[in-house]
């Protein structure tokens, strides 16, 4: 290939030869190539996604408590939650979601400890789930 630049009014022939086309990492991006095709991913994390990741993994956390504890897939729980500073605004802005897809009525968290522990992100949280008896 050949291309034809005009810089402050004179001409020049630039051939392939004459280039050297790189690639660098853009901070916060995630790049791939293949052939002529590339793909760039934003991979910074917000804290809104942080946070909905905090809840997806709460979720997951219950379910298996729920399992274990051998309950009926139908039970309505109540969720109790030692309050931890990194995950409170996640379960505050969360709560309808993590309520729905564990079946609670109520999630409450309070500054004591509980019988069962989760770990989420390195972090321990102390939790007690609950039928609750007022179906």
């Amino acid at each position: 290939g050949r291309f034809n630049l005009t810089v402050e009014g004179e001409e020049a022939l630039v051939m392939l030869d004459d280039v050297e086309i790189i690639s660098e990492d853009i901070p916060g991006w995630l790049v791939a190539n293949e052939g002529r095709l590339t793909v760039a991913l934003d991979v910074t994390l917000t804290t809104e996604l942080k946070e909905e990741g905090i809840a997806r993994e709460l979720v997951n956390r219950i379910q298996n408590l729920r399992k274990a504890k051998e309950f009926e897939i139908t039970d309505r729980i109540i969720v109790r939650i030692s309050f931890h500073p990194t995950f409170d605004e996640a379960i505050n802005h969360h709560a309808a979601y993590v309520k729905n897809q564990v079946l609670a009525d109520e999630i409450i968290v309070l500054h004591e400890a509980f019988e069962d522990e989760i770990e989420i992100d390195d972090e321990v949280l102390t939790i007690s789930i609950v039928r609750n008896s007022r179906e």
